[in-house]
């Protein structure tokens, strides 16, 4: 990626949303919820407190995260849908394993 968020600013990447719904129906693109959780992709050094000293950011790229339903700025770079939120618009981190666990919970249900 060619882009650098700059201070507090993170970019993400949007999860997936369920192309069917519990009963089999599939619903298209424009009906669909969109996730509150995605992908940090990329984020900035961080900002800077009352005494001008650097804060540095909580997450890291790759940690998978929750955020406000109206939080964040899309964004179309290198031709892929992304956000641009703030480090403060962010809920909390998903543990990988228990979001893995979650999915495959998930998929044996709708199977």
């Amino acid at each position: 990626m060619k882009f650098r968020p700059l201070h507090d600013r993170v970019v993400i990447r949007r999860a997936e949303g369920d192309i069917k719904s519990k009963g089999g129906i599939i619903i298209p693109d424009n009906a669909k919820e969109k996730p509150q959780q995605g992908e940090v992709i990329a984020v900035g050094p961080g900002a800077r407190d009352e005494n001008g000293a650097l804060v540095p950011p909580d997450v890291k790229a790759g940690d998978l995260i929750l955020f406000g339903k109206w939080s964040g700025t899309e964004v179309k770079i290198d031709g892929e849908d992304l956000l641009i939120m703030k480090e403060a618009d962010i809920m909390g981190v998903i543990d990988k394993s228990e979001a893995a666990t979650e999915k495959t919970v998930a998929a044996k249900k709708a199977a």
